[in-house]
Order: structure tokens, then sequence, then C-alpha cells
């Protein structure tokens, strides 16, 4: 069994200005006042996180995690050198994003499990109303193997609502369309490789981008050779979430699965269960956010928190022949 995650980390920035990036608010001369001190802490409360996934089946750690809402490669390696996260023996796989502020994404993985055999960063090309392109994170795709298995995995972080959900729709239905453009890609190379598409995709599974352009179900019945299992539909539907916005809670992290996944057979991993990673050291004690993610910051204070996301995962198991 194998334990695949994503994790948006948010704002995991070092403490030195970038000058050809907007990151300005995380310097010790910043809005935010971010020092070294608050940098270690964030580091140790992540890995504190990390550390736990896959203790459901006495596993150490994710096998593959994928990130968003870091800086740089070098926050990744001080996030690996954790004292809790050290003996996992995390490699990592990062391309600078086309994001203005400079916030990137990756993919942490153990060797042993997964080898990787190419990786790249891939434009979303999206446009407002006017005709007017604008800049956005792209999409990481890494191609490699477990064991025998072909794997495709698509990192992602869609454009915010901020706006407005309904104004900013066709930005995450843009994004969604150039994973489906990638999937398709692939599979037209190589229609044995299985494919996840995993991130904080800032829209619900039940959101047009997610369930119609990729497309996706959240019935393993009803997953076909061109259609994605969404395993995370039923904590939706469910009242579930990852993230919470005046008291409403959405799900906007997910981790979504090609058919292949959903086809036991001999040397294959095929899905077996997913969870939203939740624990009580992970949430707000008190006041109006009680019991919602315990975030980084509250407005400017440091609130010495995790992130306002809960990760989320998937577990694979395979028949051995």
């Amino acid at each position: 069994m194998i334990c695949v995650s994503f994790y948006n980390l948010e704002n995991l920035f070092d403490t030195e200005d970038d000058p050809v990036t907007n990151d300005e608010e995380f310097t010790p001369s910043g809005i935010k006042a971010w020092s070294k001190a608050k940098y270690d802490d964030k580091l140790s409360r992540l890995s504190r996180v990390i550390s736990g996934f896959g203790q459901d089946y006495k596993l150490n750690g994710a096998d593959i995690l994928g990130v968003c809402e870091i800086e740089n490669r070098r926050v990744l390696e001080d996030l690996i050198s954790q004292p809790d996260l050290r003996p996992m023996g995390y490699d990592i796989i990062h391309h600078e994003s086309f994001d203005p502020r400079g916030i990137d994404l990756a993919l942490l993985y153990k060797p042993s499990v997964f080898k990787p055999s190419f990786s790249a960063m891939f434009p979303i090309v999206i446009s407002d109303r006017a005709g007017n392109v604008k800049s956005t994170r792209g999409v990481l795709m890494v191609l490699g193997k477990m064991d025998n298995q072909p794997i495709c995995i698509l990192v992602n972080h869609w454009p915010s609502r901020r706006g407005g959900e309904e104004a900013t729709r066709s930005y995450r239905i843009q994004a969604a369309i150039t994973n489906k453009k990638l999937a398709d890609s692939i599979s037209l190379v190589n229609p044995q490789t299985s494919i996840m598409i995993m991130g904080d995709l800032n829209d619900n599974p039940d959101n047009e981008s997610v369930r119609k352009i990729l497309p996706s179900s959240g019935s393993l019945s009803k997953v076909e050779e061109k259609c994605f299992y969404n395993p995370f539909y039923d904590n939706f539907t469910d009242g579930e979430g990852t993230l919470a916005h005046n008291n409403t809670w959405n799900l906007f992290d997910q981790i979504i699965l090609s058919y292949h996944f959903t086809r036991p057979g001999k040397d294959q991993y095929t899905f077996y269960k997913n969870k939203v990673f939740r624990k009580e050291f992970m949430l707000e004690t008190a006041g109006h956010y009680k019991d919602h993610p315990k975030r980084t910051f509250a407005g400017d204070v440091y609130n010495y928190g995790y992130s306002d996301h809960f990760p989320v995962m998937v577990y694979l198991t395979r028949q051995i022949p």
C-alpha cells in the first residue's frame, strides 16, 4: 500500500527578498515582519502535520506528496531536513512557476516507491472578459513509474476566487482545459499511463471545471476510459471540506484519478481509500474560527498555525503477481 497526498502549505516563504518576485511582505521589513524565528516555527509545524500522513495503515509518511504555495526549492530543502521528515528520505521535483508572487508547485517523493523520468512546468493561459491575458501558476507534470506501472502526476494550484466565484469561473475552466489536454496527450502516447490530477483547485468537486471539463465522477461505476474518478465527491456532499470561508466549508483540495486506478489487476496500483487529513492540533480552538484550520497568520499577526487548508490523501494498493 502507498499513500499519495496533497497539501497547500500556505505561503511557505523564506525571509529573503527576491528581486524578481513580489515577495516583499514575507521579509523582516515587510508588513508581516517575517523573521527566521517565524520561518523555523512554520517549518516545524508543517513537518509535524506531514509526518502523520499514512499512519492509518502504519505507513511512514506519504510516499508521494504534491505541494503548493512554496516560494522556491530552498524552502522545500529546509522542510524535508526537519527532524520529523529527514528519516523519510524525500527527493524534490520543483520548477519555477509563472506566478508574479513567486509561489510555486512541487512534488516530494520517496525514490524507493516512485521513479521519475520527466518533469516540466506547463503554462495555463487565461484571459479576462476583455481578452487580456493574465499571469497565473502553471501545471507541474511529472512522469515516472511505480514499479512497472507508468504514472503521470499533474500538480495544480488553480486561479483563486478573489473577485467572486462567478467572475473568476472562466479562469478555472481554462485551467481544467489545460489539464484535460495534457492528460489526453499523455494517454495518446501511452494509453496504459495512470494519471493523477492533484491540487488546490479553488473549485469544489461538483463545479463545472472539475465535473464536466476534466471530466470526473464520484461514482466508481460511471468511470470510463475518458473519465476521471474523484473520490472526494462524497466527502464534499457529506459536508466535509479542506478550508472554510464565512462558516461555509469548501473542498478545493483534491486528488483525482484516471480510470486505470479503478481497475484492479496484477501488478497494478488501484484506489483503496481516501481521506481529508484533520487532527485536533491543526484546528483553531476558540472564537469565530473555532474548528477551522489554524492558519499561519490572522491578518498580519503571526498565528502560530499550520495552514489555512487541510491536506488530502488517497491510499493505493496492488495485487502482486
